[in-house]
């Protein structure tokens, strides 16, 4: 079938308005969040937006007809290129299905269709006494679609878990265009769990169309408190012995001093700027609890070396101390042309070495590197701050990064704490799984995808090369872009 005939069908299924295909129009598909330096740039054949998930199942079918591969993307927020159309085909958008079809406050749950944005989703359950706790910093954008298809964290993920633990049910358009419901609003249900296998798969496995997701009670109290230490290694010691304590806070943010640097300089978010590092701590739970355990980690937080805690005293002082935090990658801009964002968690003990480590790597590659991250739960984020057009930068960068990474692995944590593996990635999942591991991931994407048409070139490395995946990896990007590789 011709590239105009498919067109003729596709119009014919969502309507003119909803088909782009002029290269103008895809241009802007041709990016997802991660940067363009290391993910490049991918023209799709065709970018489609449904409204319903008959029309999604209309058009994988054709898809399916015509062998063209099929790529589901929500608002594009993604950092290791998995909404990019690496072979061409069918960009499958869904932010026009964007509607809450139900909320079921007795039984707990709503319903939601995938292009629903995350933080909408929360303010339209607020008034009910509810809300939706996987808080990416991308939250203000992404969509819980994006969220599913990446298991994503966030903030508050400490106490309340990643977005696996808030979906109870999905509806998923197969990639042979069959329409499935797994799961469910009871907590068990018998048989294989196909919803726990579909989140964060990527989009390699289905396409999400309606969501249900677990509804949270809105905590009776909230204390958000800022502390300042010397720095992050005092800062990293204060981060255990909190948990160490007993006490578990809905969140417990990091930032280095060129983070805070950066984000005072771009919202003014109130962080002194003379601080090593600050801890950002949200306690939440009944009043008195939380009156109590405020008092409690201020006196840790002063036994570890912090020279200022600061509790807010009004909501907007809160907001204002969250504003920094979730806007912290926005404001890399102010020290940097480029940043590259590594998404790792280690073991919480392994916290302090870890930093010392990646400041290590810093000097030894002469890269700037600026922390923020989720300490409570040891999901760092080093962002590798570059200039693309100085020659030999992206080369440390990507060395310097697979040797972060490496380090994380080998004290026992894993390559991605929110973000997804996606294309940037897959390469580095031999550090952290045998072939045999990766044969079997490849089985179960077989036995949905045969024809390998979802989402392909995501997730798993191309023949499960064994050895040093990495390095070759390195090697070609380099050549792709001109450098030389040493």
């Amino acid at each position: 079938m011709d590239r105009a005939a498919i067109r003729e069908r596709l119009v014919s299924i969502v309507g003119a308005d909803g088909v782009l295909d002029r290269p103008d129009e895809l241009l802007v598909y041709e990016y997802d969040a991660s940067d363009e330096v290391f993910a490049g740039h991918h023209h799709p054949d065709f970018v489609v937006l449904p409204r319903t998930a008959e029309q999604v199942s209309a058009i994988v079918r054709l898809a399916n007809e015509v062998g063209l591969p099929v790529i589901p993307r929500g608002a594009g927020t993604g950092l290791a290129g998995g909404a990019l159309a690496l072979r061409g085909g069918i960009l499958v958008v869904l932010t026009r299905m964007n509607r809450i079809l139900e909320v079921n406050e007795r039984d707990g749950y709503a319903v939601v269709e995938p292009g629903v944005i995350n933080l909408e989703l929360s303010n339209a359950l607020q008034p009910r006494g509810y809300f939706f706790a996987p808080d990416p910093a991308s939250q203000r954008a992404c969509t819980i679609g994006g969220n599913v298809g990446n298991n994503s964290g966030g903030p508050h993920c400490l106490k309340y878990g990643v977005t696996t633990n808030h979906i109870l049910g999905l509806e998923v358009v197969l990639p042979d265009g069959e329409r499935i419901w797994t799961g469910g609003p009871v907590p068990e249900t018998p048989g294989v769990d196909l919803t726990g296998v579909l989140v964060g798969s990527e989009g390699t496995l289905g396409i999400v169309t309606k969501v249900m997701v677990r509804l949270t009670r809105l905590p009776e109290a909230v204390s958000v408190l800022l502390a300042a230490f010397p720095d992050i290694e005092s800062a990293s010691h204060g981060t255990s012995a909190i948990i160490a304590a007993g006490i578990l806070p809905a969140a417990l943010e990091m930032m280095d001093h060129l983070t805070i640097k950066a984000v005072e300089d771009a919202f003014h978010a109130g962080y002194p700027r003379e601080a090593g590092a600050v801890l950002l701590v949200e306690l939440d739970g009944l009043q008195e609890i939380v009156t109590e355990n405020t008092t409690r980690v201020a006196e840790i937080c002063r036994q570890h070396g912090a020279w200022e805690v600061r509790v807010a005293r009004t909501k907007e002082e809160r907001d204002l101390l969250w504003l920094g935090r979730k806007s912290a990658f926005g404001a890399m801009g102010r020290l940097a042309s480029n940043y590259y964002l590594v998404d790792t968690t280690v073991p919480r003990t392994k916290l302090p070495a870890t930093m010392r480590r990646v400041e290590e790597l810093s000097r030894e590659y002469k890269l700037s590197i600026a922390n923020v991250f989720h300490a409570g739960d040891g999901n760092l984020h080093p962002l590798v701050l570059f200039d693309r057009q100085r020659p030999g930068e992206v080369e440390r960068v990507l060395e310097c990064t697979t040797e972060i990474l490496r380090y994380c692995v080998d004290v026992g944590g894993t390559l991605s704490g929110e973000h997804g593996i996606g294309f940037e990635k897959r390469d580095y999942m031999t550090l952290v799984f045998t072939t045999e591991d990766l044969c079997a991931m490849a089985g179960l994407k077989k036995s949905f995808d045969p024809r390998e048409l979802f989402n392909p070139e995501k997730v798993l490395p191309s023949g499960f090369r064994c050895a040093e995946v990495g390095l070759f990896r390195q090697q070609a990007l380099a050549q792709r872009l001109g450098l030389e590789y040493v």
